[in-house]
């Protein structure tokens, strides 16, 4: 159903020129998918599981010839601010935003966009993710390219970015993309967000060629995405009025600490990309992005990382398997090894806190199995 209310008094008509270009990369999941290595003093973005360094460190990495480092910026739990900066050491500690506890994406987003904002009249951002790993870089670079240009030329679009689908994963959201938009070739107006399809409709997606999975990065306009948050989530619209309000006196951290945790937890697609992509009022568009994209939310996809074997292991850390085939096992410790016999498609996680065993095809009962866990072991 479609919207009837009055129409919002935003920014119309184009970007201004001098309008800057920002990034922002959300580095704020538990990843409690990939205990034990992942745990609430270093989350899955901090492990350095990719050729030696982090998930972050890669996702910053990504932003060279994007916007300049001036114009880039980390929104991560402020508990975490001395262990990303002591992983990025380079980077700058006034353009890390802290949160005080985690309130799901929107808020992130949210947060974001008032920072920019009270610094920035005409800030357009996009939001990157810290659990990807994408190649080639200049692709990627030209695809979000295309997203700022979208939005500079029409501050009320929201663009989100579509990766082609290889199987019916019943994991990701989809996006159905439309007609072109004439001068943004290859972007594609958006018919419908669809979060976590049964692996029947997802094939029914596949097979139309209509549909690519939802990255979870976008591009917004600060301003314009502020607007759409007091239509669609006023609670967090109030709250976020009065945190930016505050950003610039001595009061910041105060606003901050009281305000953001009474903010409802929702996730940007559920309480903005959705009821946006049905608003007459608001242009959702999608960028199909043509890279090899890995979202590394388990210890399956975190061995597509680690070289694989004449038998299909893929190690990382001491290991020797005797008969073994289509293992992933890891040993955090370098001074302990991993030795298997005739075990096939296992997850072998080893760490001097705990160990993790399971088949394969059960990791996604791990964020399950460490609700279970008592805290210490965490």
């Amino acid at each position: 159903m479609q919207r009837t209310s009055p129409a919002r008094q935003p920014v119309r008509g184009p970007v201004t020129l001098h309008a800057m270009r920002h990034a922002m990369i959300m580095a704020g999941g538990s990843g409690t998918r990939l205990w034990p290595m992942s745990r609430g003093g270093r989350p899955k973005q901090m492990i350095p599981l990719v050729q030696g360094q982090s998930l972050l460190w890669h996702a910053v990495a990504r932003l060279k010839g994007l916007v300049p480092p001036e114009q880039q910026w980390i929104c991560t739990g402020e508990a975490h601010r001395d262990l990303v900066l002591g992983d990025l050491t380079n980077f700058d500690a006034n353009q890390l935003i802290g949160e005080p506890c985690p309130r799901d994406t929107v808020n992130a987003v949210g947060l974001t966009a008032a920072v920019l904002l009270s610094g920035d009249p005409d800030a357009v951002f996009a939001v990157l993710t810290a659990d990807h790993l994408i190649t080639p870089q200049e692709r990627f670079v030209e695809c979000i390219n295309t997203g700022f240009s979208l939005v500079e030329e029409s501050p009320n679009r929201m663009v989100t970015f579509g990766i082609e689908p290889t199987h019916p994963a019943t994991g990701f959201g989809y996006v159905e993309l439309g007609d072109s938009i004439a001068g943004h070739e290859p972007a594609r107006r958006t018919v419908q967000f669809v979060e976590k399809p049964d692996e029947r409709t997802a094939q029914t997606y596949l097979d139309s060629g209509r549909f690519k999975w939802n990255s979870g990065m976008f591009v917004f306009s600060a301003r314009g995405f502020l607007d759409a948050l007091a239509d669609f989530a006023p609670e967090s619209a109030t709250g976020m009025q009065m945190i930016a309000a505050a950003w610039q006196t001595p009061q910041r951290g105060e606003v901050l600490a009281n305000v953001y945790p009474t903010l409802p937890k929702i996730s940007v697609d559920y309480a903005v990309m959705e009821p946006a992509s049905r608003d007459d009022r608001i242009e959702v568009c999608t960028v199909p992005m043509d890279v090899q994209w890995l979202d590394v939310g388990s210890w399956t996809a975190a061995g597509e990382t680690v070289q694989v074997d004449a038998d299909g292991n893929r190690s990382f850390g001491p290991s020797t398997h005797l008969g073994s085939s289509n293992l992933i096992s890891i040993s955090e410790d370098p001074a302990h090894l991993i030795a298997t016999i005739g075990c096939k498609d296992l997850v072998i996680v080893h760490t001097p806190r705990a160990t993790l065993v399971c088949p394969k095809d059960q990791v996604e009962r791990v964020k399950e199995l460490h609700g279970l866990i008592d805290e210490a072991w965490q």
